[in-house]
């Protein structure tokens, strides 16, 4: 943890922003080549792509995510947890072998629990978001929120600049509360370069997309992220920490909850998630981003008024609120679009 004389500035973080962005940018240039050559992702039944699309191109956002905040935290002495740094690694590689050569279910789940363990069970005691539990029961939990959120992202990323219309307002939101002083600083330089990354890569994700992140940019992507959010958990902001991803976290979830209910293989890859049901009820691409990157924004405001205000009765209305909103969205998403 770094002391208040050596937190990052306002403009530190913008450099990491752009510096972050700039390394993602080239990285995902330079290997398109290589990546249209071995990792390509043909159509199929379940896609929302049409024509063969290279894929791969996390290497360059968690590359990116990775040397920027290490750089940063070094020179500004924030000690960024080593743990994270390996699990990130550990995962991405998982995922690019998964984009290479499809792994069974259970080896990765195994791998994926691993790396989430790594995390969870490395930090502080002292950091807790129930306290009336017992620590391995309560890290447990958070373990197995922690895999659901990482595959939960994964899931997601199945339309373009889909995950970009996530990541960028969550990732800006907890930059913001880290300004605010709500939020540690070793999150803090995580969220702004992964902020940066994502930014770079959004170009080339554009529909028609030229590139695709893969397992080996969602995973990891899901791993840093919720490590983030977890960390203003354990600041005692659960509702914001619930509130910022809380579209991913309905749409896959009732997704999952359904698939299983009708006794579907709910592992497998599918098309029944709501924003991809949207682009077969008449949405196009950019109208599912453009909804739910507003969406998120709204969310993000609903999570920041209940940390600034710290009133039980505004927590309670911003939760409810963004769960209504998230409805909204949801429902719309699930009805055919009208002429």
């Amino acid at each position: 943890m770094s002391s208040a004389a050596d937190a990052p500035t306002g403009a530190l973080v913008l450099l990491a922003v752009a510096l972050a962005a700039l390394i993602s940018a080239l990285v995902t240039w330079t290997s398109r080549p290589l990546l249209q050559r071995y990792a390509l992702a043909r159509p199929n039944a379940r896609s929302s792509h049409r024509i063969p699309t290279p894929q791969g191109a996390g290497i360059a956002v968690i590359a990116a995510t990775l040397i920027v905040a290490s750089l940063w935290g070094a020179t500004t002495n924030v000690a960024i947890p080593p743990a994270l740094v390996a699990a990130t690694v550990v995962i991405a590689l998982v995922g690019f072998a998964d984009d290479i050569v499809s792994l069974p279910v259970l080896v990765r789940l195994v791998l994926q629990a691993a790396c989430v363990g790594a995390v969870v069970f490395t930090a502080p005691e002292t950091a807790r978001i129930a306290p009336a539990l017992p620590l391995p029961l309560e890290r447990g939990l958070i373990v197995l929120a922690g895999v659901w959120f990482v595959n939960l992202v994964n899931f997601m990323d199945g339309l373009d600049l889909m995950t970009v219309a996530e990541v960028v307002p969550v990732t800006a939101a907890l930059l913001l509360l880290g300004m605010l002083g709500d939020l540690s600083w070793p999150a803090v330089l995580i969220a702004a370069a992964l902020c940066g990354a994502t930014l770079g890569f959004a170009p080339f994700n554009r529909p028609v997309a030229k590139v695709f992140l893969g397992d080996v940019g969602s995973l990891p992507i899901g791993l840093l992220l919720g490590w983030c959010l977890l960390e203003l958990a354990f600041r005692g902001q659960t509702a914001a920490a619930l509130l910022l991803p809380a579209y991913y976290l309905a749409d896959s979830t009732i997704t999952l909850f359904r698939r299983i209910a009708r006794r579907e293989p709910f592992w497998s890859a599918h098309r029944t998630h709501f924003y991809q049901r949207a682009t077969d009820n008449g949405f196009t691409v950019r109208q599912v981003i453009c909804e739910v990157f507003l969406l998120n924004l709204v969310l993000v405001g609903l999570a920041i008024l209940t940390i600034r205000a710290a009133a039980p009765a505004i927590t309670t209305f911003a939760v409810v609120a963004g769960a209504l909103a998230v409805a909204f969205v949801l429902r719309r998403f699930s009805r055919p679009q009208r002429c």
